[in-house]
């Protein structure tokens, strides 16, 4: 996935509401705005605010399971991955924005796999260290909770939001391809020019939203977007697969979204921005060019052996990007470049030779594709995506970066203090009220929650905050609880399956959650292992009474309570996920 441009988501304790934008109007000097209904938040500003915070005394229980019938799996297991002490923290998307770097503008937690970025594919999760005591190297990652005593301005938001150009931003096919059949080139060279032309399209529709949110409008946009590009990607896979390789799986590359990047440019004053800048990048990740883009196509006897290298590839950078969060501390100031840069470039040097040997056999051998051998770690400016952007004359020069989260806090624009660790992570998979689990399949990816209720709509967002000991009510406000109590986060996964898709082309469809009042599944769809993450922190209570902790989110949200959200990828062995379904069925509790 790429930004091709700089850009400057059941159980609840009241009725879901969230703020949306619906004009911000500059006139004869003075800035309007105008918000609709709350989120717990009453204003434009969604800058943390006593009216955003709750007792939890006061939040109505609500919370009430269905009751189990004699069919139902009432058994639990658990899993033990750690409260991400290694300090594995990145602002990429791995699953709702697959290939964008910084995708998500704001950092996660990760427990489970080690080496997983917005880029890595299934191999790499699969040849993944992890967290987890029972080798489970499924990824779990939310984003993080962070005290900032600091005051922030009411008007800031509205500002920044005002001076901003709402945009596209799409996955870049074109680097996630497989090797393209000789046959096929021309084709899927003129299918990527058309989705090219189809996101350029929509930013220009973008530009009648200037200055505000308008989540009716990029819902239509990206709505239309989507079933084009649906269309243009299952033509590219079906290209490739008839001119005699195997039909590629893209459908998690469909899904586009709107981007308020820009705000992050005037949300914080010069001398904030030097502050944070000028510590050292506290986030390593490997950045290497790119190379499936840059190949021509690929002689049919070249094809097996040319993907079995770019696999190659992909599993060296995850593997460096898996030492940097091990090795983090361990040298001298040339560590990095010599115990990890340096023997990746050798690999590269050796697999991208390979690869333009197995061409060259049929060929005219590619020139030049060492070049692409070197790699930097977090090296910026350049494209969000990894590496160069693409030669084609028809997609534009990628612009510069959103700075890497720096310091010791990793701070980003909009998202500053203190991180806090959680004291408590724990994963349970449940069972369901009416019937038997089956596996959940390997490698599927599962949201819960909304990161941008306010610029998408609240159809997806989920209260989750409440405080250990309350266990029956949950809020979309930040709680405040009594003391010895801790701020928890309960996030419910989708526990139904389509019984087909990993993915799907909004990464929701192929998952839905059970009937709140029945605990039955959606017809079509069967019950699956149900994910619960629950993570607890040891807030001080005066830091909670004086709304001072909040959570990263996206700029346009600006830590809104009901934009948390979490994101897992299954990488548990199949045995291993039996396991779990046994369990379960049999009303037992395992770990």
């Amino acid at each position: 996935m790429k930004r091709s441009k700089y850009r400057p988501s059941p159980l609840e304790s009241r009725p879901a509401r969230i703020a949306m934008a619906a004009a911000v109007l500059v006139a004869s000097g003075a800035l309007v705005v105008t918000f609709v209904s709350s989120g717990g938040k009453g204003t434009a500003d969604a800058a943390t605010s006593p009216d955003q915070f709750v007792p939890i005394q006061k939040v109505r229980p609500g919370v009430r399971p269905p009751k189990p019938s004699a069919a139902g799996s009432t058994g639990r297991f658990t899993v033990d991955c750690g409260t991400n002490r290694i300090g594995k923290f990145s602002p990429d998307n791995p699953v709702a924005q697959p290939g964008i770097k910084n995708g998500a503008e704001h950092v996660h937690d990760f427990v489970g796999n080690r080496a997983i970025t917005a880029n890595s594919s299934n191999a790499d999760l699969d040849a993944s260290g992890t967290t987890c005591r029972n080798g489970d190297k499924s990824s779990y990652f939310w984003p993080v909770v962070r005290i900032d005593k600091t005051v922030r301005g009411n008007n800031r938001i509205q500002q920044a939001l005002a001076q901003t150009q709402p945009m596209i931003a799409c996955p870049s096919v074109r680097d996630r391809l497989p090797a393209v059949p000789v046959s096929a080139r021309n084709t899927v060279d003129r299918l990527l020019n058309d989705l090219d032309r189809l996101e350029a399209d929509a930013d220009e529709r973008m530009t009648a939203s200037y200055g505000r949110i308008d989540p009716t409008l990029n819902n239509q946009i990206l709505e239309t977007l989507r079933v084009r590009r649906t269309t243009l990607i299952k033509d590219i896979s079906a290209t490739i697969a008839d001119a005699g390789d195997n039909r590629p799986g893209l459908v998690s590359l469909v899904d586009c979204d709107v981007s308020y990047d820009g705000m992050h440019a005037s949300m914080h004053g010069a001398a904030h921005t030097a502050s944070i800048t000028a510590g050292q990048v506290a986030n390593p990740q490997v950045q290497c060019p790119t190379v499936r883009d840059k190949l021509p196509g690929v002689p049919d006897r070249a094809l097996s052996e040319v993907n079995r290298n770019l696999d190659e590839l992909d599993r060296q950078i995850s593997e460096a990007d898996e030492r940097l969060v091990t090795t983090r501390g361990q040298g001298g100031p040339a560590f990095v470049d010599n115990a990890i840069l340096g023997p990746l470039r050798a690999k590269r040097v050796a697999v991208l030779d390979r690869i333009a040997t197995a061409i060259g056999r049929q060929a005219a051998r590619p020139r030049d594709l060492e070049g692409l051998a070197a790699c930097t770690v977090n090296q910026a400016p350049g494209d969000r995506a990894t590496g160069t952007p693409p030669t084609s004359s028809s997609t534009p020069a990628a612009p510069a970066v959103l700075p890497e989260p720096q310091g010791p806090n990793l701070e980003l624009p909009g998202n500053t203090g203190g991180i806090v660790r959680p004291a408590k992570v724990l994963i349970e998979y449940r069972g369901n009220a009416t019937s038997k689990v089956v596996p959940m399949p390997k490698f599927l990816r599962a949201l819960t929650g909304d990161a941008k209720p306010t610029s998408r709509g609240p159809a997806n967002a989920r209260a989750a905050w409440t405080c250990s000991g309350f266990a029956d009510r949950l809020s979309d406000r930040y709680p405040i609880c009594p003391a010895g109590s801790r701020v928890q986060r309960v996030h419910d996964f989708p526990g139904c399956w389509d019984g087909r898709n990993i993915d799907s082309d909004n990464h929701r469809k192929h998952v839905a959650f059970a009937d709140k009042v029945t605990g039955a599944c959606p017809q079509g769809f069967r019950a699956i292992p149900q994910l619960r993450i629950t993570i607890s922190y040891d807030l001080p209570r005066d830091v909670q009474l004086k709304g001072q902790y909040a959570l990263d989110s996206f700029p346009e949200e600006n830590h809104n309570p009901f934009s948390d959200h979490d994101d897992f990828i299954n990488v548990n062995s199949e045995r291993t996920m039996q396991r779990i379904a046994a369990c379960i069925n049999r009303g037992k509790n395992c770990s």
